[in-house]
């Protein structure tokens, strides 16, 4: 099977011929990559470029696909002389293109791009979620099985796994894509894009400065600090301090939500996708706290983490093979094309999502033993984060567990019992609750109970910060639902951290349950019963945002 794929979401006109029963070593890409003379990616300039580069790209796609027909089942053609009529075997079987996310003006042009080529050669077409073939280079590419994927990519940053027939989304970013973020601070500094490449460059000379450092659950944030890094360089920091911060900072958010996806979902793998990816620094990250797990990290050669044609045809040859194609009327393009609403025909199976009775758990944050009566929770340092940075987040977090545990219990909001606290060694030592995760025992019943709890604590004034599945216990043969790990919470009165917190445990649940619309409903429901409207106002408009736009 041989597919031509066609990419053009945001800077990057490219084409692909793959030939599914060779390795992607032999993948022809052909790429003509919008440079702008100065700022970021300015939408009509990309839509001009993309208008003249993809006819080249795709010409010299086709070129190869004819020139090398005779290789697989294909005879080559003459395209221009070929008619309806025309008995003879067209070079490709298949037109596969990005239909999103992405700048519309640019999407528009590479969609009407493969309509016309697949109407010319009389070939199906399929239609790629760029975001989706970003994973399954990853997949592909590593012979993994299910992993967990961050994609780290200009304007998206978010943490992906498959459940029940679709891509979950377990953590994103609530305001900018990361490699957008970083050009923001480039910009300002006066340095061309991409930004990304010479702030990896400058901070090899630099030394460690403190910056922000924004999780917010599985979620993560990157305006603050880009507006510290700002004016900390404002300031007279030298640029190569700030670029260290940054890159400390940033990739070590981002690694820690990788984590956390690992912890959530049981698995042990994790794949790598998006141009961002090519900085060295966060796959040392990412590398090294797979190592600390046990678990197995891969990324992609540098050609498929940027922006390539190469991982459409990839996936397109998947959809195809599967029958997933589009009719030409059918085929129109969506800028906001999220991956969780891709219906995943062509794999079966595969759920990552693993429970475990272990008495000693590794999770994102700390490594938690348990007797039956006592609980130890340790904090460890993580190799992966600088020396500071990672002191810092365990004796804080430490410190505020034990505050917030009992801050909550005292609001009527069931949690642990705390005997010691020891923010030298960020460990805690608490009385055992509950026999299972929620995630283990998901009901309606209980799930509604732990909206409830939710209210209670911004009534008080706080939030958990992180009330996924995993840190909820569950009394399995009582009425027991007892809140954790509240290592990430902090005061706040406004009224969108508190809808932050209840959709961390939202998205959640998507990202857990196979069924999860009763379950959403049902904590709505109790949340309803004991806060605010007004929170569930906010949480209706942040599902609503679609915070990633382009690819």
């Amino acid at each position: 099977m041989r597919i031509l794929g066609i990419e053009g979401t945001a800077w990057a006109a490219s084409a692909a011929v793959y030939d599914s029963e060779r390795d992607t070593d032999s993948l022809f890409i052909e790429s003509d990559a919008y440079q702008p003379a100065s700022g970021g990616i300015h939408p009509r300039e990309a839509a001009e470029h993309m208008h003249e580069a993809v006819p080249r790209v795709v010409e010299a796609a086709l070129e190869y696909a004819v020139e090398t027909a005779d290789e697989s089942s294909g005879t080559p053609i003459d395209v221009g002389e070929r008619g309806s009529s025309g008995q003879q075997t067209p070079p490709v079987d298949a037109v596969a293109f990005s239909r999103g996310p992405g700048l519309g003006p640019c999407l528009r042009i590479v969609g009407t791009a493969a309509r016309a080529l697949a109407g010319t050669l009389e070939v199906p077409l399929v239609g790629v979620n760029h975001m989706v073939a970003h994973l399954e280079i990853g997949r592909h590419t590593s012979g993994f099985d299910s992993p967990v994927c961050l994609n780290a990519s200009g304007a998206n940053a978010h943490v992906l796994a498959y459940r029940n027939g679709r891509y979950r989304v377990l953590g994103e970013t609530m305001d900018t894509g990361v490699g957008n973020a970083i050009d923001k601070f480039t910009r300002h500094v006066g340095w061309s894009h991409p930004g990304g490449p010479k702030v990896e460059q400058a901070a090899l000379e630099g030394s460690y400065v403190d910056l922000p450092y924004v999780v917010k659950g599985m979620d993560f944030s990157f305006s603050g600090i880009m507006s510290a890094a700002k004016d900390a360089y404002d300031a007279g920091t030298p640029v190569e301090d700030v670029c260290a911060g940054l890159q400390e900072n940033v990739f070590g958010m981002l690694t820690e939500v990788a984590e956390r996806a690992l912890s959530l979902t049981g698995s042990d793998e994790l794949v790598l996708g998006g141009g961002v990816g090519q900085n060295a620094r966060l796959r040392e990250m990412l590398a090294e706290m797979c190592a600390e797990r046990g678990a197995e990290f891969h990324a992609p050669d540098a050609r498929f983490l940027r922006d390539n044609a190469g991982m459409i045809a990839v996936l397109g040859a998947k959809m195809y093979a599967a029958g997933d194609t589009l009719a030409l009327e059918d085929s129109h393009v969506d800028p906001n094309f999220r991956p969780d609403q891709v219906p995943v025909t062509w794999r079966d199976g595969g759920d990552v999502f693993e429970t475990t009775d272990d008495r000693e758990i590794r999770g994102a944050e700390a490594l938690v033993t348990f007797d039956g009566e006592v609980v130890l929770k340790r904090r460890l340092p993580k190799g992966y984060r600088h020396p500071a940075l990672d002191e810092r987040l365990r004796r804080e977090r430490t410190t505020l567990e034990a505050r917030l545990t009992s801050l909550a219990r005292r609001n009527g909001v069931p949690t642990p019992v705390i005997y010691d606290v020891d923010t030298a060694e960020a460990s805690l030592e608490f009385a055992a609750v509950g026999d299972a995760d929620l995630r283990d025992a998901l009901s309606c019943e209980r799930v509604r109970t732990v909206g409830e709890h939710l209210a209670r604590l911004h009534a008080a004034g706080f939030v958990h910060g992180d009330p996924t599945t995993r840190n909820v216990r569950v009394e399995t043969d009582g009425e027991g639902i007892y809140l954790i790990d509240f290592g990430l919470g902090y005061h706040t009165d406004h009224v969108e951290d508190y809808a932050m917190d209840l959709h961390v445990f939202d998205q959640s649940l998507v990202g857990t349950a196979s069924d999860p619309g009763p379950l959403r409903e049902a904590a709505r429901d109790g949340y309803a019963a004991v806060g605010d409207a007004q929170v569930l106002e906010r949480l209706a408009e942040v599902e609503a945002r679609g915070r990633y736009v382009s690819g």
